[in-house]
C-alpha cells in the first residue's frame, strides 16, 4: 500500500519522508566525541577521552572546521567527563559530571564552573532564548534548571534522561524509552516511544526534530510523534551520541564516540517515497 493510500485508509495525514546522505567524515583521531556544537566559526566538540563517567580532567573541547579538519583538539583540556554544549552569547556552557563549566569563547579559556548540588551525571545542556539554563543528569534521573547560576530541579524520576533542548517556552526531553515534552517544572508528556533509548536531539523547524539512540541510531520524529528511521550503524562502532545540526545547510553532524570521528550528512525529502 502507497503512503497515500495508507494515509487515506486511516484518516491520518501522509507522512512526509526525509533521508540524509553523507558528506564527509574525519579520520577516527578524536579522542571519544560525546557532542557536536555547530557555530558560524567553526563545530564544536566534546572530547571525554576518559572514562564516560570518570572525573579524571582527562576530557576536552576540540574545534573542527566544518568541513572536517581538525583545528584544535586542544582547545579546552583538564575536564573530566564532557558532554552536551550549548552556547548563549560569547559563553559556552558544558555538562561535566557534576558541574556546568562556562567557556569564555573570544578567549579560549574556562571562566567559571557552576557546581549542581546532588548532581553525579550531568549529560546534556541547553539555553532558552532568556538565558535559562536546563542541564540532564542521567545518573540520577533528574532535569535541573539553571537562573541567574543557580541550580534547581525541574523534572524528576525521568529513568535514562539523556538529551535535552529548549525551544520557544517548551522543553523537549529524551530519556530511556522515549521523547517527551515541557512547558512547566514537573509537568511532562510523552510524545513517542524510543525502544532504543534517547541521546541526541535537535529542532528541524514545523516542530519536527532529528533524534538520535546512542547505539547507532538517527530518526526523524515529526510533530505527531511518527518517527522515520534515517540511519543504522549499531553494528559497527560508529555510535551516534549527541548530534549537532546547521538549520542553514541542512548539516547533520554525528559524533560516533567510540569511532572517534564526526561524521557530517546533508537532511534533505525524500521524494523517491
Amino acid at each position: 500500500m502507497s503512503v497515500l493510500a495508507l494515509a487515506l485508509a486511516t484518516g491520518r495525514p501522509s507522512i512526509a519522508q526525509h533521508r540524509v546522505d553523507k558528506l564527509w567524515e574525519t579520520d577516527s583521531v578524536l579522542a571519544i566525541p560525546e557532542s557536536v556544537l555547530p557555530q558560524r566559526e567553526c563545530l564544536y566538540v566534546s572530547l571525554i577521552d576518559g572514562g564516560a563517567w570518570a572525573a579524571d580532567h582527562k576530557g576536552g573541547v576540540a574545534r573542527l572546521d566544518h568541513h572536517g579538519k581538525v583545528l584544535s583538539d586542544t582547545w579546552i583540556t583538564g575536564l573530566d567527563a564532557p558532554k552536551g554544549l550549548a552556547r548563549y552569547g560569547n559563553l559556552l556552557y558544558v555538562a561535566d559530571l557534576s558541574n556546568v563549566v562556562v567557556i569564555d569563547i573570544p578567549a579560549n579559556r574556562i571562566d567559571h564552573k557552576i557546581p549542581v548540588p546532588g548532581a553525579k551525571g550531568l549529560n546534556d545542556i541547553t539555553v532558552a532564548n532568556d538565558g535559562t539554563v536546563y542541564v540532564t543528569d542521567t545518573q540520577q534521573s533528574n532535569v535541573f534548571k539553571i537562573q541567574e547560576e543557580k541550580p534547581s530541579l525541574y523534572a524528576d524520576s525521568l529513568k535514562g534522561v539523556n538529551g535535552i533542548k529548549a525551544v520557544g517556552k517548551l522543553v523537549y526531553i529524551l530519556t530511556g524509552d522515549g521523547m517527551y515534552v515541557s512547558d512547566a517544572p514537573h509537568k511532562v508528556r510523552k510524545l513517542c516511544d524510543l525502544e532504543h533509548g534517547g541521546d541526541g536531539i535537535e529542532p528541524v523547524g514545523n516542530g519536527d526534530f532529528l533524534v538520535t539512540s546512542w547505539g547507532g541510531w538517527l530518526y526523524y520524529v515529526n510533530a505527531a510523534g511518527d518517527k522515520q528511521l534515517l540511519l543504522d550503524t549499531h553494528e559497527t562502532n560508529h555510535k551516534t551520541a549527541d548530534i549537532g545540526y546547521d538549520p542553514e545547510t541542512k548539516t547533520v553532524y554525528v559524533p560516533t564516540f567510540l569511532g572517534r570521528s564526526v561524521a557530517a550528512y546533508r537532511l534533505s525529502a525524500d521524494h523517491g517515497q
